[in-house]
């Protein structure tokens, strides 16, 4: 899934058991020390109530292991009219230890009746014995009572008819509508299982390590098609008109990754080289929108095909464009669904961004078809080894099948913006414990997929390339169509000889040659499960210290911690049992060479060959964690910056930049040291670099404005706009350069126009009423459409134009780009309209309503209508979103995490004390709560000194 986004000690899994079944490859482990019936029998009292005040037999969140499936036969008919459907379903189960039930997930759901076929029954045609159904709704869990005891390792058959209303938010089978260019609604019928949703749309057991086939048919009118995860095999007619399409079974996945869709979308198509056939579907209107994504599909399964030496195991892949759609998109194995702005681009509104967007993602579900469908984790705690890989992935498959894009370039702050997260103490491991569905959901934040990516990053550059590409070649390989833990990927890593790869050493060969790093990664091969467990295991990131004392490197690691200083009390306390075996990686003035060093102590030493005038750590960003140079350390690498910056790499140039701003949050370095490392930014030639100092300025700015500090707020806009000042009289308004350059274009002349910029103002201003007079149909360059629309809103003319061309738009790129320029808005009536259309769902999509609060929260005029909003219709918003989803998380992280005051402090933890009374508990509360205390800290510590500096800098 793509998204965008706890628990102090990585919870030990005990496991008593695990053994093999009859089928070859399935093994499921058991945590309990006695069969349920046992548990059940031994003391019923300490199990829950089922709805008809019986006594339900299974207390635990998790399935019990003894009846195990093996395959589904689903049959569905949604009613796009009365919007509910009707279904049945057989499944086949193992019986591992004798039971007298079954337990299986199952929400919402109305069960009309259920029974059950012995082997025999189902060989000699006879009727099933029917069963009794027990609920348990707050375990979304029901229980299969049967008359005569189940026996051990025999096979049965259960049968399930059950209906329910299609459901009206983005999880389970829910219904999506999209609007004609003729102005007709349509509804289309679409599923979304991820995480613990596929219980909404069939009883199943709904836990990734429970694989099965999956055989579905699909009853639909005949001005629909129907599409699941593989091809339809037939259609039967029935009476009235119905028709019934079959599919072909399945490989062996998880329930999560079943999918199926009712709709009327037409699709563009395309042939892999593997004989794959790829289509890219979308409501009829927008199919022109689809073109690029079936170019970037096809080149990127081929690419991947070619990397992981593992054919895509189905004969089609589907990528559909969903009108209503909670995240990123989901990768459903042979159907993956996205929101239509990452799946669609048209031309002549979207943006270099949202190109880059678009094949970002395509790049990331394309990805999960291997690590997440081929190979699962066993449980939701180790989420990363699919998230974590899947964004590792976008850069290695981007670098090679569209290296125009530089992609390489923007990964960095990938994982710049996960160690804003994973530098508070309200962080968590990458691998994590995860019980309640509401956990399970947070679990899909920035820690499990830019963490998960970054330390996989390092890790590669540690071991090198082709040594982690055979290790996870062969984690795959082994792992398929199966269920892994993290350990079992770092012993693919070090055991990574495919067969026929060894000699009798027990090295792996390349070429007839052998790469020196992996040989001497494998002599140390038994440290790799302990070095990463610290990084997997424990959360946070580590700060390294160097101290240059000749020619010698005094080396100290501790645990990196915005907002919390040395001299605070609590310091200490935090930094206990804390410690990384960190691979660093530095250069010197003496020589560009990369050297190496794994720092396994609290304190090391590494001595130099030669004398040095400076060395620069972390070369090129690839380590997950901060500098600090003590002493003269950063006297002379900003002396350097100022002489001559391209002594250093671009990234390095960068990775200088962030880790100065945020060791200014942990009280390491003082803001005017920070800001002086800027000043060589008028002669950067690398854009990153550039766009980065400029990021920490704008977030300074934006800070100070909204707290209404007017003195700082005005000098900071003038020294911007003096400093940049050649920047941005060098952009033209026109789509032209490469990436990068457009990029920049976009952010310099978006600030500009912010900070109200009159030669930037006008352009814009001349550029819009244009747009105005033609009806909509002028082509606006597509990198300043934003910064357009956004100068045309503030006009009462302006504003109101824009929403009717937002109801008419086919593109949501060109939505989004007016969306915004909306919340941009002075006038806090017309930002409430907004919000109100956001919360009806007809002309604003619910869908957009985060990212409207979000945007509308970051405007001075709107930050506290948002947030009185939230406040006010909270139940409303739980209505709409999962407690724990993104989108939840998303709207109180967007209209919170930018307060900087104490009042505001205190507002919001009243707030939050009150939901956690009314039953709503999230991580992310503890999140929001540090984040604004570091804001309070950061602005107590530091306007002085920025408010001094501009003084002397204009």
């Amino acid at each position: 899934m793509a998204n965008s986004c706890r628990k102090l000690i990585f919870n030990i899994y005990i496991v008593f058991y695990c053994s093999a079944v009859i089928m070859p490859q399935i093994c499921i482990c058991s945590q309990f020390t006695s069969s349920p019936i046992d548990q059940f029998n031994k003391d019923p009292k300490a199990f829950p109530v089922a709805t008809n005040g019986e006594m339900f037999p299974w207390h635990e969140l998790r399935l019990p292991t003894v009846v195990i499936p093996l395959h589904y036969d689903l049959l569905i008919h949604p009613n796009l009219t009365s919007l509910d459907f009707v279904a049945s379903e057989k499944i086949e189960v193992l019986v591992r230890d004798a039971t007298q039930f079954i337990i299986l997930h199952s929400k919402d759901l109305e069960i009309l009746n259920a029974s059950l076929q012995s082997e025999e029954d189902v060989r000699y045609k006879k009727p099933g014995e029917n069963l009794t159904v027990l609920s348990y709704p707050a375990h979304q869990q029901i229980a299969l009572l049967v008359p005569e005891k189940l026996r051990a390792h025999l096979r049965y058959s259960v049968a399930i008819d059950f209906q329910a209303k299609l459901a009206d938010g983005f999880e389970g089978f829910y219904k999506s509508t999209y609007r004609t260019l003729g102005g007709e609604t349509r509804t289309i019928a679409v599923t979304d299982f991820e995480p613990t949703e596929a219980r909404m749309a069939f009883p199943c057991f709904d836990e990734p390590l429970f694989k099965a086939n999956f055989s579905i048919k699909i009853r639909r009118e005949s001005r629909h098609i129907a599409l699941s995860n593989m091809p339809k095999v037939k259609t039967i007619e029935l009476e009235g008109g119905l028709l019934e399409d079959h599919f072909e079974t399945t490989v062996r996945m998880s329930t999560y990754l079943v999918a199926y869709i009712v709709c009327d979308f037409t699709s563009v198509s395309g042939t892999a080289s593997s004989g794959v056939k790829v289509s890219i579907y979308a409501s009829p209107d927008k199919w022109s929108q689809t073109h690029y994504a079936l170019e970037a599909s096809l080149k990127l399964l081929d690419f991947y095909e070619n990397y992981f030496d593992i054919h895509y195991p189905l004969p089609k892949l589907d990528l559909v464009a969903i009108p209503d759609f909670a995240s990123g998109a989901m990768e459903n194995w042979g159907l993956i669904t996205y929101r239509e702005t990452s799946l669609l681009f048209d031309p002549k509104t979207s943006s270099t961004s949202d190109k880059l967007w678009v094949t970002e993602v395509i790049a990331h579900e394309l990805a999960h078809q291997w690590f997440g469908n081929l190979v699962t984790m066993e449980w939701w705690n180790d989420i990363w080894l699919k998230e974590g890989f899947a964004t590792y992935m976008e850069l290695i498959s981007l670098n090679i099948t569209y290296p125009e894009l530089q992609f390489d370039d923007s990964f960095s702050n990938t994982c710049f913006e996960v160690i804003k997260r994973d530098s508070l103490n309200s962080s968590h491991p990458i691998s994590n414990e995860a019980k309640t569905a509401t956990q399970i959901n947070e679990m899909f934040d920035a820690v499990s997929y830019n963490k998960g990516a970054c330390i996989l990053n390092m890790l590669k550059d540690f071991l090198s390339e082709e040594t982690f590409r055979k290790g996870i070649i062969h984690y795959l390989k082994k792992f398929t169509y199966r269920n892994a833990k993290n350990d079992d990927l770092w012993h693919s890593l070090s055991n990574n000889c495919l067969e026929g790869d060894s000699t009798s050493g027990g090295f792996c060969y390349s070429d007839s040659r052998k790469t020196s790093n992996t040989l001497a990664f494998l002599r140390e091969n038994v440290e790799l499960k302990e070095m990463m467990a610290t990084w997997t295991l424990q959360k946070g990131i580590p700060l390294v210290v160097v101290k240059r004392e000749g020619r010698s490197l005094r080396l100290q690691q501790e645990r990196f911690l915005s907002g919390v200083f040395k001299e605070d009390p609590e310091w200490g306390t935090l930094q206990e049992r804390y410690l990384w075996h960190i691979p660093v990686t530095y250069s010197t003035s003496s020589s560009q060479a990369i050297h190496r060093h794994i720092l396994k102590l609290k304190t090391d030493t590494v001595d130099l060959s030669e004398k040095t005038d400076w060395v620069k750590f972390n070369v090129d960003s690839n380590g997950y964690y901060i500098v600090h140079y003590e002493g003269q350390g950063w006297d002379e690498l900003i002396t350097l910056l100022n002489q001559n910056h391209t002594l250093l790499r671009p990234k390095d140039r960068l990775g200088l930049i962030h880790d100065a701003f945020q060791l200014v949050s942990a009280g390491r370095l003082t803001l005017d040291k920070a800001l002086d490392l800027t000043r060589y930014l008028q002669h950067e030639t690398s854009i990153p670099a550039l766009l980065k100092g400029l990021e920490y300025l704008e977030l300074f700015y934006r800070m100070v404005e909204r707290r209404n500090i007017s003195d700082v707020t005005e000098n900071l806009k003038h020294y911007l706009l003096q400093y940049f000042k050649p920047v941005i009289d060098t952009q033209s308004w026109l789509d032209e350069g490469s990436v990068w350059d457009r990029m920049l274009r976009s952010t310099v002349l978006k600030l500009a126009c912010y900070l109200n910029h009159a030669p930037c103002i006008q352009k814009a201003t001349e550029l819009f009423s244009q747009w105005m007079e033609s009806s909509g149909k002028l082509n606006i360059p597509t990198d300043v459409l934003t910064i357009v629309y956004s100068v045309g809103a503030q006009t009462t003319a302006g504003w109101n134009y824009l929403l009717e061309q937002y109801e008419l738009s086919l593109s949501g790129a060109e939505k989004n780009k007016i969306l915004y320029a909306l919340s941009t808005s002075k006038h806090q009536e017309k930002l409430m309209k907004l919000i109100e259309l956001g919360m009806e769902g007809k002309v604003i999509k619910t869908q957009d309503l985060a990212t409207l609060l979000f945007t509308t929260a970051r405007n001075p005029k709107g930050q506290q209508l948002a947030w009185n909003f939230v406040k006010e219709n909270w139940t409303h918003l739980l209505k709409k979103f999962e407690l724990g989803s993104f989108p939840i998380r998303m709207i109180i992280s967007g209209t919170t995490s930018h307060f900087s005051s104490k009042d505001e402090l205190q507002e919001v933890e009243l707030f939050f004390e009150s939901l956690k009374t009314q039953g709503s508990h999230l991580d992310i509360f503890q999140i929001i709560l540090e984040t604004i205390s570091k804001n309070i800290k950061w602005l107590e510590k530091n306007l002085p000194t920025l408010r001094k500096w501009l003084l002397t800098s204009i």
